[in-house]
């Protein structure tokens, strides 16, 4: 398995093993752009892969703070008392650089910089930039694709 990332499409696509595609889903990147640098609040290129999964079996929208689970569940009487609060919800693939200089190691370490691919709200739109640096996907999309990919998944984030 591995999953492309495509910036300007604002779609991830998940190939199997014999790469041919098993699904597509939209998704939205940095409102800032693509970037590396820790800080930035871009979204960051290059190869990665998935080095942890959180949130096994938890409910639909739960809330997550330092991938720790707040006991929350995400509602918009919640999202009313909290305006503003960059939401991670239902599951959390946390990405790891793979190229050193380049998304690993320093200034630029994915990991680090607490990359994920992760649930949003459902009033937040798809298919257009608007993340933090994340890659923020629909909560049913992102448990569709948490059970089928394992960890060190390969992830291509790419420009085109």
């Amino acid at each position: 398995m591995r999953i492309d990332i495509s910036v300007a499409r604002q779609q991830l696509t998940l190939f199997d093993d014999a790469d041919r595609v098993l699904r597509r889903y939209p998704v939205s990147t940095a409102a800032a752009g693509v970037g590396e640098v820790s800080g930035s609040f871009r979204t960051p290129r290059g190869q990665h892969v998935i080095r942890a999964k959180i949130g096994d079996g938890l409910p639909e929208n739960t809330v997550f703070v330092r991938r720790r689970p707040t006991g929350e569940i995400w509602t918009p009487a919640l999202d009313a008392e909290f305006p503003g609060r960059d939401w991670i919800l239902t599951r959390i693939l946390w990405l790891s650089g793979c190229e050193p200089g380049f998304n690993r190691l320093g200034c630029v370490d994915t990991m680090r910089r607490y990359v994920y691919i992760h649930g949003s709200p459902a009033r937040v739109d798809m298919g257009q930039p608007g993340s933090h640096g994340c890659i923020r996907m629909r909560n049913d999309d992102l448990i569709d694709l948490y059970e089928r990919v394992p960890c060190y998944t390969p992830v291509d984030i790419r420009e085109d």
